[in-house]
């Protein structure tokens, strides 16, 4: 309520605000950490080196990790970097044209006819659908190796090509959390939830595979399930078993 008159939201806006970020908080971020931990437990030297961040962290602020701490380990960031790039919880969103634009491309698209273009006209009232996995594993950005997890890519300068490409995105040259106006309110919440979570879970637990197939169900948001999951009115039961061992 301190805020100026003009900055100030009405009640519906702050309504609408909180359960935009409660929904943020227990869908598309509980989903981004299952994706981690799922790729921790089937590469245990990455965590093994994630942990070991995170323990020197704690020993050197005392055993408090504040936030600039924790939100300045490297490897830690860089595993979250990679795994909202690969596996965006949301794999792609629709929008409709305000107005009639002329869309530029980024690279030219071969018509019916045969001619090539360089943009489109997109009438007002289009509905677009983005594909945000399209664009942050685009090998002409990211290089050859783009469909592959390497947290390692985030320790060393990004190319010139993921730079050069200006993806309008608000976090990390890509479109995770989308990008202009109607970005993610919350993606940076976001980001100091799975560390925190991370962060305890991994000086705790030791993650381990089940043995159990997991699979991806690509919906609004993608979820974990298993080969044998039970069937409910929703589809199958969304579930991420994984061995843990107390360190």
């Amino acid at each position: 309520m301190s805020a100026p008159e003009k900055d100030r939201l009405c009640r519906d806006e702050i309504i609408a605000q909180v359960s935009f970020l409660t929904f943020a908080a227990t869908d598309t971020t509980s989903n981004a950490l299952s994706r981690i931990f799922h790729l921790l437990s089937e590469n245990l030297e990455v965590q093994e080196k994630v942990r070991d961040e995170i323990a020197a962290a704690f020993v050197q602020n005392g055993g408090d990790l504040g936030y600039d701490a924790l939100m300045g380990l490297p490897f830690l960031d860089a595993v979250c970097k990679e795994t909202l790039r690969l596996h965006a919880p949301i794999p792609f969103v629709m929008r409709q044209a305000a107005e009639d634009t002329m869309l530029s491309l980024s690279e030219p698209v071969k018509c019916f006819k045969g001619e090539k273009k360089q943009e489109i006209m997109v009438p007002k009232g289009t509905r677009i659908f983005i594909s945000i996995l399209n664009s942050n594993r685009d090998p002409n950005v990211w290089g050859p190796d783009a469909a592959e997890w390497k947290p390692e890519r985030w320790m060393n300068p990004l190319p010139d090509t993921v730079l050069n490409a200006k993806v309008p995105g608000v976090y990390s040259h890509m479109m995770t959390f989308i990008g202009g106006g109607r970005s993610c309110i919350g993606f940076k919440f976001s980001q100091l939830e799975m560390k925190v979570i991370l962060s305890l879970m991994l000086q705790t637990f030791k993650i381990e595979p089940s043995g159990k197939k997991i699979e991806w169900q690509f919906n609004a948001v993608a979820h974990p399930m298993t080969e044998d999951a039970p069937v409910t009115a929703a589809g199958k039961k969304v579930q991420l078993p994984m061995k843990l061992t107390l360190l």
